[in-house]
C-alpha cells in the first residue's frame, strides 16, 4: 500500500472515529467580546466593606455590545490574594437599567466546568460555561454572584457609571432583590463573551477616564465608546462588530495611578480579549497633566517625558501589530483651565506628541479628537458646548459628538448575526 493511499485511509478512519465528514468540516464557535470592563484595585472609597459581600448577593448590570444566542462569562480574582469563592451565579436580561429587577423567564445558573460553584485562585480569572440566553444587541444584563465569604482583596472597576446591587444571602436566581443596597460600581467581573457569526470581531477603546466616561450619568451609557457601539449596530456593514470598553479613569502610560500604566496593562486589556481585530489609543492626557506636580521641570525634562511617551505608544503599536490588530490613536484634547493647571511647557508637550500620532505611519490611523473639540480661537481651550465644566472631561454632548466622529469605514468586516 502506498504511503498516499495509506494516509488517505488513516484521514478516513480518524473521521469516523470523530463523527465522520460533517464534524470534520464543522467550523469551531467563535467567541468574541461583547461587554468587558478593565481591571483594577478599588481605591478605599469605591470598595465594600468586607461585610457587605459576607453571605451576599452582588447583581450587576453589563450593556452588551454585540448580541447573541450563547454566551459566557468571565470572572475575575486579578488582584486578590487568595482563592475567592463564588457558589452560585445566574445570568438574566435586566427589567430595568437601573433596577433590580429580572426578566421573568430569562435567568439561567451559571456552571464552570459542569459545577454550580468556583473557587479562583489568586491572580486568576475564570470562564464560565456557556449558557444558553438569546439577546439583541446593546440588550442589558444582570449578572448575579453569591459569595459566602468576602474578597481577600477585592478586583473590580469603580467607574461602572451603572448600578449594581448588593443583598443579604443567596439570592442569585431570585426575580427581585429583598433588603438590596445600590452601588455604582463593579466587582469581581472582566468580561461577557458571545458565540458569534463567522467574521464578526471586536474594537477596544483603551483609554483614561475620557473613556471611561467620566461626568456621565449612572445607567445612561452615554460615553464615546456607547455611542460608537449604538452606531456600529445601527450600521448593516458593521453589525458583526462588539466593543470593549477597557478605559480606567486617572490612567497613565508611564506610571501607576488609578489602575495599572497602560503600558502594563496592554496585553491583558487589549491583546487577550477574544475576537480583538481593532484598537483605538487614547491615553496621554494623565501623563502630561500630573507631570511636574512636585516642582518645575526644566525643557529637558519635559523633552525627555515626550520621548518616553512616544516610545510607549511606538510599543502599544508594535505590540498590536504583532497580533494583526490595528492600532487607531486619538490626539490628546485640550485641558486649559483645569486642575492641572496646564502652563506654556505642557502646552508645547501636548502639541509635540499630537503631531508625532498624526504623522503618517505610525499609527495605522488617526482619529483627530483635538481638532474636534478644542476651541477654535482658543486651541488649547476645549470649546464651551463640549466642556463638562472641568475643562478636562467632555460633556454628554462632547462625548456623543467623539462617537459620532469616528468613521465606521475604518472598521471592515463580513461578521453578523
Amino acid at each position: 500500500m502506498g504511503f498516499l493511499r495509506t494516509a488517505r485511509l488513516t484521514l478516513a478512519l480518524t473521521a469516523m472515529a470523530f463523527g465522520g465528514p460533517a464534524a470534520l468540516s464543522a467550523p469551531p464557535a467563535a467567541w468574541v467580546g461583547s461587554w468587558a470592563s478593565a481591571q483594577q484595585v478599588p481605591e478605599p472609597q469605591n470598595s465594600l466593606p468586607a461585610e457587605a459581600l459576607t453571605d451576599a448577593t452582588l447583581r450587576q448590570h453589563v450593556r452588551l455590545s454585540l448580541g447573541g444566542r450563547r454566551l459566557r462569562v468571565r470572572l475575575s480574582n486579578l488582584f486578590g490574594t487568595a482563592p475567592l469563592e463564588v457558589d452560585a451565579a445566574t445570568i438574566a436580561r435586566a427589567a430595568d437599567p437601573a433596577g433590580a429587577a429580572l426578566v421573568p423567564g430569562s435567568v439561567r445558573p451559571l456552571t464552570f466546568t459542569g459545577e454550580g460553584r468556583v473557587t479562583i485562585p489568586a491572580g486568576a480569572e475564570y470562564l464560565s460555561d456557556p449558557v444558553d440566553l438569546d439577546v439583541p444587541p446593546l440588550a442589558t444584563l444582570a449578572i448575579s454572584l453569591h459569595f459566602p465569604l468576602s474578597p481577600a482583596r477585592q478586583t473590580g472597576h469603580p467607574g461602572s457609571r451603572a448600578t449594581s446591587w448588593v443583598a443579604p444571602g443567596n439570592q442569585a436566581a431570585a426575580p427581585a432583590l429583598q433588603g438590596a443596597n445600590g452601588v455604582a460600581h463593579w466587582y469581581q467581573l472582566a468580561n461577557v463573551e458571545v458565540e458569534a457569526a463567522p467574521g464578526a470581531a471586536v474594537i477596544v477603546a483603551f483609554g483614561d477616564s475620557i473613556t471611561d466616561g467620566h461626568g456621565v450619568p449612572t445607567d445612561r451609557d452615554t460615553r464615546w465608546p456607547d455611542i460608537l457601539a449604538e452606531r456600529l449596530q445601527a450600521a448593516p456593514a458593521t453589525r458583526g462588530i462588539g466593543l470593549l470598553n477597557m478605559g480606567i479613569g486617572g490612567n497613565r502610560i508611564l506610571l501607576d495611578g488609578l489602575g495599572p500604566n497602560a503600558l502594563a496593562r496592554f496585553d491583558r486589556d487589549v491583546l487577550g480579549p477574544s475576537g480583538v481585530r481593532w484598537a483605538i489609543l487614547l491615553e496621554g492626557i494623565n501623563d502630561l497633566g500630573t507631570f511636574g506636580q512636585d516642582g518645575t521641570p526644566g525643557p529637558a525634562a519635559h523633552q525627555a517625558l515626550v520621548r518616553r511617551m512616544v516610545a510607549a505608544y511606538a510599543q502599544m503599536a508594535a505590540r498590536a501589530r504583532a497580533r494583526g490588530i490595528r492600532c487607531i490613536a486619538g490626539t490628546i484634547m485640550p485641558f486649559a483651565g483645569s486642575g492641572y493647571k496646564p502652563d506654556a511647557a505642557k502646552e508645547a508637550d501636548r502639541q509635540a506628541l499630537n503631531r508625532w500620532i498624526r504623522a503618517p505611519g505610525h499609527f495605522d490611523a488617526v482619529i483627530d479628537f483635538d481638532l474636534l473639540v478644542r476651541d477654535p480661537n482658543h486651541p488649547d481651550h476645549m470649546r464651551a458646548e463640549y466642556d463638562s465644566g472641568d475643562h478636562l472631561h467632555p460633556s454628554e454632548a462632547g462625548y456623543r459628538a467623539m462617537g459620532e466622529a469616528i468613521p465606521l469605514t475604518l472598521f471592515r468586516t463580513g461578521g453578523g448575526r
